[in-house]
């Protein structure tokens, strides 16, 4: 086996086809939804408990991988933040002509400002294309864990998993 989590230490498209907490492209068509790119069997599952609409199920055993009902998930995001693992994010194939959202969590200090042009990143953490920060979502119920949603090139709304971290210094 020449790629995926084991090898090169991200997830291959063929392990993210196979996760039971990914969506369809049929259902990505649709508008925003949840893409959970979780594919251990650890004992976790604050994702399942942060969902509103029961779209995330773990069941018993605590250790089950997560699964989602598509026809549930709003889109909300609210369970990005919950997860230990920074697996899941948020991916808007619709959010307009030609571009896509996809949000995700961010750790990092400084944290992006709205309009600003960033590099986007893959998985592997390579850069794959420019994207304009379109929101920062850090409230307190976020337990210091920062959402960044950036609009990029619909084409690669799959691709994307991040940002390039900043090089500037945070002040005050």
């Amino acid at each position: 086996m020449s790629q995926g989590i084991n090898v090169r230490g991200y997830l291959s498209q063929q392990e993210l086809r196979n996760a039971p907490g990914y969506p369809s492209q049929e259902r990505l068509a649709r508008g925003p939804i949840v893409a959970i790119e979780c594919i251990e069997e650890i004992p976790c599952n604050p994702c399942e408990q942060a969902c509103p609409q029961h779209a995330i199920i773990i069941g018993k055993p605590i250790t089950n991988r997560p699964y989602l009902d598509e026809d549930k998930c709003i889109g909300c995001g609210l369970c990005i933040p919950q997860c230990p693992g920074q697996a899941i994010l948020l991916i808007d194939l619709t959010y307009s002509q030609g571009a896509a959202s996809v949000a995700f969590p961010y750790e990092y200090l400084p944290l992006p400002k709205e309009g600003q042009t960033v590099r986007a990143v893959n998985r592997a953490g390579e850069s794959v294309c420019s994207g304009t920060v379109i929101k920062v979502q850090n409230p307190k119920k976020n337990d210091q864990t920062p959402v960044v949603t950036v609009a990029v090139q619909r084409k690669y709304a799959t691709e994307v998993r991040g940002i390039l971290r900043s090089r500037g210094r945070e002040s005050g």
